[in-house]
């Protein structure tokens, strides 16, 4: 049984990696903003609270210099830490203030307070995305098979254009940061990034609304709830996983010795949004104004994939951490079941 150190454990990839963590046996302390987001993760996990698996740590500010000094410290001491707390959302009204800054802040805070005060940890995980790997210039980039080789070379200035060039330079800039700190501070600990792309799977966490869902699970319930009736919204990135192989991939990472300084694209594969409507037809007959075959929109690039839009190399993930990727039909049902468990 390793300690582990969780932040940002209210989070949707956070919760199922909650989940891995205590179904291997490890105990976990879990950081969270405020008491009430640890009330509900106690409400899920009772069993591992009872006999002591699994306890919390409030951290009301990850952008806070030194926030996790005392979150890092603990008896018995952390052996990991895997650092999944950073902000995923469009709703921005100051790029640096609500991506930029808790995104890079708080991943080379966590290493300060790591170094500083917790000697015992081997391993520090941290959430990545394929945000810091996309070249969004490139386009659909035909030819090209994107790998843990790939870095997104986006500038602080194109950063301010618009939320969704700030969250892929907050996700580029913390990683950045994160090797950057390696490579100058040469800590005792040695780190892994996880890099998935869009990131689908049921909810396990505590959600007052499907209207605070996770980004891209949005998508499979604006078909589900008739929204794509008229017209299917564009895909925009064609790349998607599964969240449970994401939380998979933590562990994983955390866990395995040669999993030490290397980044895993943690990809499944190619999806459209045409491909979640017909799967969700084909599955939930029962919901209304559902697309059919002839509906609009959200289909592949002209070309289709093989012709006309990049590939991807998951071999790392697979070879180093063990995974088996799950079917994306699979996938966006098991999500689908999960709306309904919340009143969909």
């Amino acid at each position: 049984m390793t300690r582990v150190l969780l932040t940002g454990g209210s989070g949707f990839i956070a919760a199922h990696t909650l989940d891995v963590l205590l179904k291997r046996g490890h105990s976990v302390v879990s950081t969270v903003r405020t008491q009430d987001k640890a009330d509900k993760i106690k409400a899920d996990n009772k069993e591992a609270v009872e006999k002591g698996q699994l306890s919390f740590a409030i951290v009301p500010d990850i952008a806070q210099e030194g926030a996790f000094d005392k979150a890092v410290i603990s008896d018995p001491p952390f052996e990991a830490v895997l650092h999944t707390a950073s902000p995923f959302h469009f709703n921005v009204t100051d790029v640096q203030k609500d991506l930029l800054d808790p995104a890079v802040i708080g991943t080379t805070g966590i290493l300060k307070s790591v170094k500083k005060s917790a000697p015992s940890v081997k391993r520090v995980v941290i959430t990545s995305s394929f945000a810091a790997l996309v070249n969004p210039g490139k386009g659909n980039w035909p030819g090209h098979v994107y790998s843990e080789e790939d870095w997104n070379p986006i500038t602080f200035e194109e950063a301010q254009e618009n939320a969704s060039a700030g969250y892929r330079a907050s996700k580029t800039f913390a990683e950045k940061a994160a090797w950057e700190f390696l490579e100058k501070e040469k800590p005792h600990f040695t780190i892994a990034t996880i890099n998935p792309p869009l990131v689908f799977g049921p909810i396990i966490h505590a959600l007052d609304s499907l209207d605070n869902l996770n980004t891209s699970n949005q998508r499979i319930l604006a078909a589900a709830q008739g929204r794509w009736k008229d017209e299917i919204a564009a895909t925009g990135v064609h790349l998607w996983v599964d969240v449970r192989d994401v939380a998979e991939a933590h562990v994983a990472a955390a866990e395995k010795e040669e999993a030490a300084n290397k980044r895993f694209f943690t990809v499944a594969g190619h999806f459209s949004n045409k491909e979640i409507a017909q799967i969700v037809k084909k599955n939930f007959p029962q919901f209304k104004d559902l697309p059919g075959d002839s509906t609009p929109g959200g289909d592949y690039p002209e070309g289709g994939i093989e012709k006309g839009y990049f590939s991807f190399n998951n071999k790392r993930s697979i070879e180093i951490l063990g995974l088996k990727y799950k079917s994306f039909e699979d996938s966006i049902v098991d999500t689908v079941k999960s709306f309904q468990a919340k009143g969909l």
